[in-house]
């Protein structure tokens, strides 16, 4: 039985026989806030008027959750987006007004606004650019080893303007930034698209990544962790590259690692990111003891694989971090229905209860056809968490998807045990002859509802709940020997806060 399983049991087993372990300090009633989005579109992330408290009786339906702050899991690190080129572009067409209001919406912490906390650049361009470019471009056949012509130029025109407005709002904010390909003088195809790192060019990419943290910093952005390639083993994108698990151990142990311990620059650096199909090519690299001590952790995109991945890579390194850092979330424009409880079931839940730190979605913001984005190979269906008309903004799926952890699951929440679907848990009755012996029975809680809990730097309770069912679903909230009383409409997302 899994240690999780076999905690659930010896908690609600003493939670059963006897409550007074937790009431006696406890006398206070919570009352539940619940923010919810609804299937059918009647209520798209708005906190509930229906009073949900917690009682001394178990009575109700459906299945129980029950939360255990005693198994504390990862740190979160916050939930966001890709703040790519096409999106800054996009929002530097805004006027300033609109602009700051769609901002302050997104990235304020207060009871009006979502607090999204993660941010993805892309070092260059990546294929949701109007075009492609790098910060050393140079003409064909000519190279620049000392690198005296990098140049945050493009960068300057939109990514940093929004960024320092983002952090205005949010000066926190964790920065992850990935590069989609370096220079075409240090590629073997001399090409954006596809092509390898040439081996002589591995020690002027990593001063490369180092003169990119450090232009940054001049800007007032500080970079948290960088990838070393997005989508390693993915060549049809514009721009791309190509670089196998041999090749990024040695860029990064050899190259990029002592590069940015030299700086002293403590920028975190997080391999492979890619998909979850690919276990093998993170545990090879962290199994490699020059490589290992530089990484900081693995990325993981979902378009291929199991979420389940990233927990058997937990196991196999649980000294490194683990950390989503792409997925598409897309849906049919003015749709009537919002296929929300999948995308919360899959990402938000999936993600998290498999040891992520994050959860940043592809992408911030594109227009009404999907563009910006480069051609041969640019994402032609990536819509944005808002469509941006100008000044008109729409918020579609992948916006609710991240409100519902990033209002309330703040930066420092730390992930905390609650009972899954399958887990193992107890039933207590008294026995039909004697009334005062009571019977105990082991059960599968196949009715609960998929769900992760979290506990704040300011001590309050989040649960997120996914109705992935066709039916309206009672449930029970077990915290601190009492119960709530729960209904969620199908295909629903709540998510509950005391």
């Amino acid at each position: 039985m899994k240690l999780m399983h076999r905690l659930n049991i010896l908690f609600v087993l003493a939670l059963m026989v006897s409550p007074s372990l937790y009431a006696q300090n406890n006398n206070s009633q919570p009352e539940i806030e619940a923010w919810v989005t609804h299937a059918d579109r009647s209520a798209l992330f708005e906190k509930s008027s229906e009073k949900i408290a917690f009682t001394n009786t178990g009575r109700g339906r459906g299945g129980l959750i029950t939360i255990d702050e005693s198994l504390q899991m990862q740190e979160i690190d916050g939930f966001g987006f890709a703040l790519t080129g096409g999106s800054a572009e996009l929002m530097m067409k805004m006027t300033p007004d609109a602009r700051g209001k769609l901002l302050k919406e997104l990235f304020a912490r207060d009871e009006d606004h979502i607090g999204v906390s993660y941010i993805r650049l892309t070092i260059g361009a990546s294929d949701l650019n109007s075009f492609v470019f790098s910060y050393n471009d140079l003409p064909e056949g000519e190279t620049d080893f000392s690198l005296e012509r990098f140049d945050l130029r493009q960068d300057k025109l939109d990514v940093i303007p929004v960024m320092k407005e983002i952090l205005a709002i949010s000066p926190d904010i964790k920065i992850l930034a990935s590069p989609w390909s370096p220079p075409t003088w240090m590629k073997t195809n001399g090409k954006v698209k596809a092509g390898s790192l040439k081996t002589e060019c591995y020690e002027v990419y990593a001063r490369y990544f180092v003169k990119y943290i450090r232009e940054m910093e001049k800007q007032g952005i500080r970079i948290d962790a960088v990838t070393v390639q997005n989508e390693p083993l993915n060549a049809n994108n514009t721009p791309s590259m190509r670089m196998s698990a041999r090749e990024q151990a040695e860029f990064i142990g050899k190259h990029l690692g002592p590069a940015l311990s030299k700086e002293g620059l403590h920028t975190k650096i997080v391999l492979f990111d890619h998909n979850l199909d690919r276990p093998d090519y993170p545990l090879s690299i962290l199994n490699d003891p020059e490589t290992a001590p530089y990484a900081d952790g693995s990325g993981f995109h979902h378009y291929g694989g199991d979420m389940s991945t990233m927990t058997i890579v937990h196991q196999a390194f649980p000294d490194k971090h683990l950390y989503f850092t792409e997925q598409m979330v897309v849906e049919r424009p003015g749709s009537p229905t919002i296929e929300i409880a999948a995308q919360v079931k899959r990402l938000i839940i999936g993600a998290t209860t498999n040891w992520s730190r994050n959860v940043i979605l592809w992408n911030f913001a594109a227009d009404p056809l999907n563009d910006p984005h480069t051609d041969d190979g640019g994402c032609s269906m990536c819509q944005g968490a808002v469509t941006l008309d100008g000044n008109i903004v729409t918020r579609n799926l992948a916006w609710y998807v991240v409100a519902h952890a990033s209002k309330f699951v703040t930066p420092r929440s730390v992930r905390i045990g609650s009972t899954q679907p399958g887990d193992m848990t107890v039933s207590l009755t008294s026995d039909e002859e004697r009334r005062e012996v009571t019977r105990v029975a082991l059960y599968e809680q196949t009715g609960t509802l998929p769900n992760v809990a979290f506990r704040t730097p300011e001590g309050k309770i989040v649960l997120i709940v996914a109705n992935d069912s066709g039916d309206v679903s009672s449930f029970r909230i077990r915290y601190r020997s009492r119960v709530a009383n729960v209904r969620l409409a199908p295909g629903s997302v709540g998510t509950y806060v005391w």
